[in-house]
């Protein structure tokens, strides 16, 4: 496990406020609400010389809450170098989906 990725953890539950927080859980594990998903979605390089100097892991976040009005999506979205993709509703739960690199 890297060490940014740690990090990322940590941020993601300071935020949520609990553990509740799944990296790239596989299908059969039971979540709780609220919570955070999140997974490696890409690597983003940043070139000079034709040759790639510095990655960024990008990932896509999703919180999922009970509460339509919960203020856990404008907390993630205040996070650098995040952006929030969309918002959608399956299962009388809340999903809003960000692209974040870390």
């Amino acid at each position: 496990m890297s060490q940014r990725r740690i990090e990322l953890q940590a941020i993601l539950e300071n935020l949520l406020g609990s553990e509740n927080v799944y990296f790239q859980p596989p299908a059969n594990l039971e979540m709780e609400y609220d919570c955070i998903r999140y997974s490696r979605i890409k690597i983003k390089p940043n070139f000079a010389n034709n040759l790639p100097y510095l990655l960024h892991d990008c990932y896509q976040v999703i919180s999922i809450t009970k509460n339509p009005d919960s203020d856990l999506p404008h907390k993630i979205a205040s996070l650098p170098m995040c952006s929030h993709d969309s918002h959608y509703t399956a299962e009388n739960l809340h999903h809003d989906v960000f692209t974040l690199y870390y």
